[in-house]
């Protein structure tokens, strides 16, 4: 055979396979390729949007904790205003306490004051009419004599 036969073959062949594969072989392929692509896009554009979507979570996160900061700051606020309003009723109570036991124990020591001066009196009483007696060398009879022990007493 002579080189153009084969060359003009090998021409016919070669178009042959371009055909083939232009017809069967390449539409396949790219219809893979333009899948893929389109996956990629797709892909792309979902992480593009969960990156906006997490953009605004961080800012309502953030915002949430700031809330929360200040809503916790208030709640201590109000705690610390409760406890001293709790420690100035009890320091009044203790105080309102602290008078009354003060006047309670003023008034036992005047009863026992009272008491003292008239266990004194009756004392005295008994001492004058004991020296009376011994001075007037005679018994004082206490029964006969009460109108004078008592005018006595209240002199002392």
């Amino acid at each position: 055979m002579s080189i153009n036969a084969t060359l003009f073959f090998q021409i016919i062949v070669f178009f042959v396979l371009v055909w083939f594969t232009m017809k069967f072989v390449w539409p396949p392929i790219t219809k893979a390729l333009d899948e893929r692509a389109q996956k990629i896009a797709d892909g792309l554009s979902a992480a593009e949007r969960a990156k906006t979507e997490l953009a605004a979570a961080d800012q309502l996160v953030k915002k949430e904790l700031a809330q929360a900061s200040n809503e916790t700051a208030s709640r201590l606020a109000d705690a610390d205003r409760r406890a001293q309003a709790i420690i100035e009723e009890a320091k009044a109570r203790a105080t309102e306490e602290a008078n009354k036991i003060v006047a309670a124990a003023q008034a036992e020591a005047e009863q026992q004051t009272v008491r003292a001066r008239e266990a004194l009196r009756e004392q005295v009483a008994a001492l004058a009419v004991k020296g009376a007696e011994q001075i007037l060398r005679k018994e004082v009879n206490a029964g006969v004599h009460a109108d004078l022990l008592n005018r006595l007493k209240t002199e002392l």
